[in-house]
């Protein structure tokens, strides 16, 4: 581990203790926290004289859809004076709200709006929730694991009717299954011209 992250772990263990779970993955400094705690930690980071995660890089979404709490939302922040980047992690469900950090960093608000577009997470106090890639009439979240993978319905616009029209999704078409296997492996199933080989 880096010496700034693991001092810079230590302080924020001191000084946030009971708000947060420190953790490293791919060489970054994790912070897990809960809703409530995730302005109040945001607002210190970015303040602190110690921290200075002033510049915001990334926010994501992430879903698990066999926990309750399905979604993670992760953060990424860069500290310039520092050289050290760090990784706040919060999960939410479909129905609860995350707290909207534009008050503290303005260019997450169309951050925000693509993982409320793409998986449905809700963020409370935002200044315009609304989607920002799909179209306005779009059903459902494209990045949800739960999403089909055709869509529901296509858009194209049509020539003779001089508009965009919304059609279902037609395969050309039937879904197959591919198994992948190496030809040296073989595999489970009787090719088409095998049957004659092994009569002989």
């Amino acid at each position: 581990m880096d010496e700034v992250l693991a001092e810079l772990s230590e302080y924020l263990s001191l000084k946030l203790d009971d708000r947060i779970e420190i953790g490293f993955a791919y060489g970054e400094l994790t912070l897990l926290t809960r809703r409530d705690d995730l302005l109040d930690l945001l607002r210190f980071l970015h303040d602190d004289n110690r921290c200075r995660f002033i510049s915001f890089t990334d926010l994501c979404g992430v879903d698990y859809p066999e926990r309750a709490e399905r979604f993670d939302v992760v953060y990424h922040l860069l500290s310039p004076t520092r050289n050290v980047r760090i990784r706040i992690k919060v999960t939410t469900d479909e129905d609860s709200p995350v707290p909207s950090v534009t008050e503290i960093f303005p260019g997450a608000e169309w951050f925000e709006r693509e993982a409320y577009d793409m998986y449905g997470i809700l963020f409370s106090d935002h200044p315009d929730l609304r989607r920002i890639l799909t179209d306005y009439g779009f059903d459902g979240h494209p990045l949800r694991k739960d999403f089909p993978l055709t869509g529901f319905v296509e858009v194209r616009y049509d020539e003779e009717r001089k508009r965009v029209i919304y059609e279902p999704v037609k395969l050309a078409q039937e879904f197959r299954n591919f198994d992948y296997l190496s030809p040296w492996e073989g595999t489970d199933y009787v090719l088409p011209g095998d049957e004659k080989a092994k009569g002989a």
